[in-house]
């Protein structure tokens, strides 16, 4: 969806190996959601985390169909071993999710944020669960912190979360890979932001702005995360990487001044897809495409602090 900028502490003494892993279905109008739910045996009710991906066609594991980086897999294995169980879904049209289809001009956010709690309704009676938790990724993170709004959500983590409204991420975003289009890109976004389609698109920047794309973008605009996230009454925890080239610290600082009872965590030398690297492009890029690279070894630490306090 977003081709123009290349993508868009307690130390445990045990660890929960042997697991019950369930592949999982949710029931939509338009057709089935799959997801994977990870059950330490030895746990008794542990906390359920349901894992939100990012944008585009990322899978459950953190993956599209050009890169392969497991993330997400990772994270929710890391978990596991820590007495954690967790949940992570392909988004509906994206690999097992594929024919749970909206057509590309009718999908929405909110399609999104009904999808994630309808799997919080799924389990928010579960007698094998204790709390239930969100981590949304990404552009994960304004969806789950929308979902979050829910009761039945007792904590909340952004991951690599942007802190304003997407329409501006976008703009940072062109102006540092592409800044001769930076002018046309912003006079497409105020109008998008204003709730009106754009007839006239520069081939450059169809991708981008397709026809198509348009009413979708124009329903993520409407939110801004600080002001979401300043409405959760709840346990909020907000982690950011400073070798993110997609998401900056500055983003997690406007999440936290919504949110000033949260935990922040700025993880030096931590990149989008949540793995050590420099903040080398090129370097940086190349870890997307490393399916064994582990996660930083920060973050499962505080996660898992979080999770379990």
């Amino acid at each position: 969806m977003k081709k123009i900028f290349l993508s868009f502490c307690i130390a445990l003494l045990f660890s929960f190996s042997a697991i019950a892993q369930n592949e999982v279905s949710l029931n939509t109008s338009k057709g089935d959601l799959k997801g994977t739910l990870l059950i330490p045996e030895k746990a008794k009710q542990p906390p359920l985390v349901i894992i939100i991906a990012g944008s585009g066609p990322t899978d459950r594991n953190g993956n599209n169909p050009m890169m392969m980086n497991n993330s997400l897999k990772m994270l929710a294995e890391g978990l596991m071993d820590k007495g954690i169980a967790s949940l992570r879904f392909d988004k509906r049209g994206v690999a097992a999710s594929k024919d749970a289809v909206i057509t590309e001009k009718d999908l929405r956010f909110e399609d999104f944020v009904k999808d994630a709690s309808a799997w919080v309704d799924k389990y928010k009676s579960d007698e094998r669960f204790g709390d239930i938790l969100i981590a949304g990724h990404s552009e994960g993170s304004l969806i789950g912190m929308l979902s979050a709004q829910n009761k039945e959500v007792d904590k909340f983590i952004s991951l690599a979360g942007i802190g304003g409204m997407a329409s501006n991420t976008i703009s940072k975003q062109v102006a540092s890979q592409a800044p001769m289009l930076s002018a046309q890109v912003d006079t497409i976004l105020v109008d998008l932001e204003n709730g009106q389609t754009v007839d006239s698109i520069p081939p450059m920047l169809f991708n981008l702005f397709r026809a198509s794309v348009q009413p979708y973008l124009i329903s993520w605009f409407k939110y801004n995360p600080s002001k979401e996230l300043a409405k959760l009454n709840k346990p909020v925890l907000i982690v950011q990487g400073t070798t993110d080239l997609q998401v900056d610290v500055k983003d997690a600082e406007m999440l936290y001044q919504a949110q000033p009872k949260a935990q922040i965590a700025i993880i030096e030398g931590m990149n989008h897809i949540l793995k050590p690297a420099e903040l080398d492009r090129m370097k940086n890029m190349q870890t997307y495409s490393k399916a064994n690279l582990a996660l930083h070894p920060e973050l499962l630490p505080i996660i898992v602090s979080f999770v379990l306090n």
